[in-house]
């Protein structure tokens, strides 16, 4: 377990090449993201995503969200990106929007029990976007155990998963704080699944009708 400051450029380089090669190898690493501090594993090394529950204390009936690190990594993803989901892409990313989507059948992942469909975000900050363009598209949950506040910095998400991670990546606080906003686009309309950092009235004036989180359909 070793953690980097990533305020230092010299620590940062390191920081960033020490998760790249702890990813290829099946172990975890923890990054800052813009929301909160997220716990991750090469997306398509299922025993590593089991690792990453594992150490949060779940299981694979709560799916693993993937972060990407551009906005076209996501056209490899999905069967298809519907236009609405393209529009809120254009206005959202990089931030603090994930978008839930009919994932491609034929990539060879296994993220939890997601029923055909991945939970994708591409986030607003520069040490997440590095390590992600390095390694591809990451499976990621926010670092902390399950049932327990997210990890607003590198020192709580190391108060709770301690050695089960490789490498911490110490970027600050997390500038935003609470999660993102989680948005089903595979409907007819889109359906807010989480309330979080991106709001509805947002949503609405990009998207058009938006289901909010409790709301009934066509409310």
């Amino acid at each position: 377990m070793t953690t980097y400051i990533c305020d230092d450029p010299v620590d940062r380089r390191a920081g960033l090449d020490a998760a790249t090669a702890a990813a290829a190898r099946g172990e975890l690493v923890v990054m800052p993201t813009d929301t909160v501090y997220g716990i991750g594993a090469d997306a398509f090394n299922s025993a590593a995503v089991r690792a990453l529950l594992a150490a949060k204390g779940r299981g694979p009936d709560m799916p693993v969200p993937v972060l990407v690190g551009s906005w076209n990594t996501i056209d490899g993803l999905v069967v298809s990106v519907p236009p609405v989901a393209r529009k809120l892409i254009e206005a959202f990313w990089p931030g603090g929007l994930s978008l839930v989507v009919e994932h491609a059948p034929s990539l060879s992942w296994d993220l939890g029990d997601a029923k055909g469909t991945v939970m994708l975000r591409m986030p607003l900050h520069p040490v997440a976007l590095d390590l992600l363009r390095a390694v591809g598209p990451m499976a990621v949950s926010s670092a902390n155990r399950s049932g327990q506040p997210p990890a607003l910095t590198s020192s709580d998400a190391t108060a709770q998963l301690g050695d089960q991670v490789s490498v911490y990546l110490d970027g600050g606080t997390a500038p935003i704080g609470i999660a993102s906003t989680v948005l089903d686009v595979t409907g007819p309309v889109p359906r807010v699944l989480r309330q979080g950092a991106v709001a509805l009235d947002a949503l609405r004036e990009v998207a058009g009708e938006v289901i909010g989180a409790g709301q009934p359909d066509g409310a």
